[in-house]
């Protein structure tokens, strides 16, 4: 019987964004592909260690026992430039870690965005960033996962995603007014705008499937009151009034939501990040992503003209 993917929130995710390859890395840059794969080899019972996007992964699919376990409402797949072979390891320390992860593309020493549509994927997360870059340049959703030192807290049952909005969730219209006039007409764009929803943005989908997932955490509460829903999204942003009110506005024209919102205005994001603690934040500008990486789990969605070539 066919599986079908239509209906699920899908996810690709490189197996460098899923474990700690930094010794596995070494071994390919300083020695070359043949040694790394008889490092691989050699050490392919080692169980890798968790990467900076383990604990998103792990929370995502706990989110799973929602559904019938035949017909789960979230798929994680691997798309990897290891080949079947080397990858081995990877599938093995899946295993190791209780990951209910049975789906892999191995394509050796190739990009494997293109599968994205194939496969449905509202996501792809990986710590090549050209191969991000490349996925964004083809109009795909997909997010170049950077180092961070948190521990992970495994006795924390809920899952918190943060979303920068223009670049992220929404297009990137506004930052390019923005960018070419300064911020007062940046403003009264937006004040003119505030009712005309933006275009979408590259994680606009991605989050159309969480709150599908709120949803169905919600429709758990109404029938058992003592549920505690798992799954809490934050909008932080660097608008604030009145540019606020075109981005609720067009979160709630598209026909999705957001827990929290943050419209700090220039405020320093690592601050609200530490208080906030979330277990994946996603934001189009290094220049935030630099002060929220080292304690945050982040991504960097390099769109919009603010990741333009200069």
């Amino acid at each position: 019987m066919k599986y079908d993917l239509s209906g699920r929130l899908v996810i690709g995710i490189a197996s460098s964004a899923l474990f700690d390859l930094t010794d596995c890395d070494a071994v390919f840059r300083e020695r070359g592909e043949d040694a790394y794969r008889t490092h691989q080899q050699t050490h392919v019972n080692d169980v890798l260690a968790k990467g900076v996007a383990f604990p998103f992964v792990r929370r995502m699919l706990s989110l799973n026992d929602l559904a019938d376990p035949t017909d789960p409402l979230v798929e994680v797949i691997i798309l990897s430039r290891n080949d079947p072979d080397t990858g081995l390891r990877v599938m093995r320390s899946i295993e190791t870690h209780g990951l209910h992860i049975s789906r892999a593309v191995f394509l050796q020493g190739r990009s494997s965005h293109r599968f994205m549509p194939a496969l449905n994927m509202s996501l792809f997360l990986s710590a090549n960033e050209a191969d991000v870059r490349e996925a964004v340049a083809d109009g795909l959703p997909a997010g170049h996962v950077l180092e961070t030192a948190r521990v992970d807290d495994e006795t924390d049952p809920e899952l918190r995603i943060a979303f920068d909005f223009d670049g992220v969730v929404a297009g990137d219209s506004a930052e390019r007014i923005y960018q070419s006039a300064g911020i007062d007409e940046f403003r009264a764009h937006e004040v003119r705008n505030a009712t005309t929803p933006h275009d979408p943005g590259p994680l606009r989908e991605f989050l159309s499937g969480i709150n599908r997932i709120q949803r169905r955490e919600e429709d758990e509460r109404r029938k058992d009151p003592g549920y505690q829903p798992r799954l809490r999204v934050s909008l932080v942003t660097a608008r604030d009034a009145p540019a606020h009110e075109r981005a609720v506005l067009s979160i709630r024209q598209w026909g999705l939501r957001v827990n929290d919102a943050f419209f700090l205005g220039g405020i320093d994001k690592a601050a609200v990040m530490s208080a906030l603690d979330p277990h994946i934040f996603f934001d189009d500008q290094v220049s935030h992503l630099n002060g929220t990486a080292p304690a945050t789990p982040s991504v960097h969605i390099p769109f919009g003209v603010i990741n333009a070539p200069s």
